[in-house]
């Protein structure tokens, strides 16, 4: 097969659409299962895994095992970077698939603080450092699936597809939730821990997860390693310790991709779990919230997840059309504007229908727009033998900086300052992503096949 992979619908026989469907469908599943994790950690961990002495600690805690996952991320990418560096990215990705869902259906069957105290939380706490490990190896791997068997001009088009996963994982999520919600009856102001959604019902959406895995790992069963990877083996190319040799050759690729990703953490994290928690709090002042109802508040969420899934195509096509750099720096600006409408929209205690759902639309189509060229943008900075590794650190080292710890300083400020600090909070980590975007220089032109990039990736940066 020649160095040209993209000449083709075909690659080393296998249907390019099936290669991107494996990509997509498993970061779906994956972000499904990290969501449905996001969703309980407010309406459901709270009230069944620690103390129920002040409910504030109870949501702090929660929020706090549900940071934890973050942590764990870019060790993930270390662990499964070296073996998709060396062993392939195709072998990796079955890996990762497999220690999400093991996770996430072991959360289903865990007992409660009530049936045997400390060991709850303890337990929840180490499957949820378990899904980030996974998680920390499968973003990187299903971006490489598609970028490096991508036609040539059309890796942001390619790049888009596993970025589907996220709004796609998060409406089964959510959707699955609001279901049985409606169905079993709950309220997150005043909830009753003997019906039966606490009792049982919330572990239905974990113990689920058992089957979409299960068609992940047959879609992916069926496809090849990539090409690229295939050639720079061939070229002996293959590093001894890829994170040793990342962190030696490719030390500005890493900060740089970290603060590139900072924003795009920060927003999803912002509007998804904290503004959940926000929404459906107790009004003053009994509380700081707006007092939304549950189901209401994640039914509009996930009709603003409809806009986020909608812009992510366009951003693909957008960032093949005028580049990574002009494309993320034009979104970065947006969401610094953005940032200033927290305390006008949502600063008053009585936000209506209308205006939270107008914020949350506006927040996840600006998600789209950002999140969608990360994909190709991260690979497109590292060379092949080193690029499962060092995208994946990027990606996850910035999950800690932008996301793990959102909800819980959003929280924080929210409560003790007002809601117009979130916004500041916003703005600050977008404005170091506009600082990182802006001493990037552009990718999309540059090869991910050969066997010496050097002059590629000192013009990965700017002077």
């Amino acid at each position: 097969m020649s160095s040209d992979i993209a000449d083709g619908d075909l690659i080393d026989g296998v249907p390019r659409r099936r290669i991107v469907l494996a990509s997509m469908i498993g970061t779906t599943i994956e972000f499904y299962d990290f969501y449905i994790y996001a969703t309980a950690a407010v309406s459901v961990f709270p009230h069944l895994f620690f103390p129920k002495s002040n409910s504030t600690t109870a949501l702090l805690a929660s929020l706090a095992t549900f940071g934890l996952a973050f942590v764990a991320r870019p060790v993930g990418s270390i662990l499964f970077g070296h073996f998709g560096d060396r062993a392939g990215r195709k072998t990796t990705l079955v890996a990762s698939l497999l220690l999400m869902g093991i996770a996430t259906f072991a959360i289903g069957l865990l007992p409660t603080y009530s049936q045997v105290g400390i060991i709850a939380p303890v337990l929840l706490a180490i499957m949820r450092f378990s899904q980030g490990l996974a998680l920390g190896g499968e973003w990187s791997g299903a971006a490489l699936l598609a970028t490096e068997t991508a036609k040539p001009g059309r890796r942001g088009w390619a790049a888009m597809w596993p970025q589907l996963g996220a709004p796609f994982g998060f409406l089964l999520a959510n959707g699955l939730f609001v279901s049985l919600i409606l169905w079993m009856g709950h309220s997150n102001v005043t909830p009753d821990v003997d019906g039966a959604f606490l009792t049982w019902g919330w572990r239905i959406p974990f113990l689920a997860s058992a089957v979409m895995v299960a068609i992940g790992l047959y879609v992916r069963l069926r496809i090849l390693e990539t090409p690229v990877f295939t050639r720079a083996v061939a070229r002996g190319e293959k590093v001894k310790a890829p994170v040793t040799e990342v962190f030696r050759t490719s030390w500005r690729q890493l900060i740089i991709g970290t603060f590139v990703m900072l924003a795009t953490y920060t927003i999803f994290y912002i509007v998804t779990t904290w503004a959940l928690s926000y929404g459906t709090g107790k009004k003053p002042p009994g509380g700081a919230g707006l007092g939304f109802g549950y189901v209401e508040f994640l039914q509009l969420q996930l009709i603003a997840v409809l806009f986020f899934a909608a812009t992510l195509p366009l951003s693909g096509l957008l960032s093949d059309r005028f580049g990574r750099r002009r494309s993320l720096l034009v979104v970065t600006a947006a969401i610094m504007g953005y940032s200033a409408l927290f305390a006008p929209m949502l600063g008053s205690g009585s936000t209506s229908t209308g205006t939270m759902l107008l914020f949350l639309i506006i927040g996840m189509t600006l998600m789209g727009f950002t999140f969608g060229p990360m994909s190709a943008v991260l690979p497109e900075l590292f060379p092949t033998n080193v690029r499962y590794t060092g995208s994946g650190i990027s990606y996850n080292v910035a999950s800690i900086l932008g996301a793990a710890v959102a909800p819980f300083i959003a929280t924080w400020l929210a409560t003790t300052y007002g809601v117009g600090w979130v916004g500041l909070y916003l703005f600050i980590a977008a404005s170091l992503s506009f600082a990182a975007i802006a001493i990037m220089r552009e990718t999309k032109d540059t090869s991910l096949d050969t066997a010496d990039r050097a002059a590629d990736l000192r013009t990965a940066i700017t002077p």
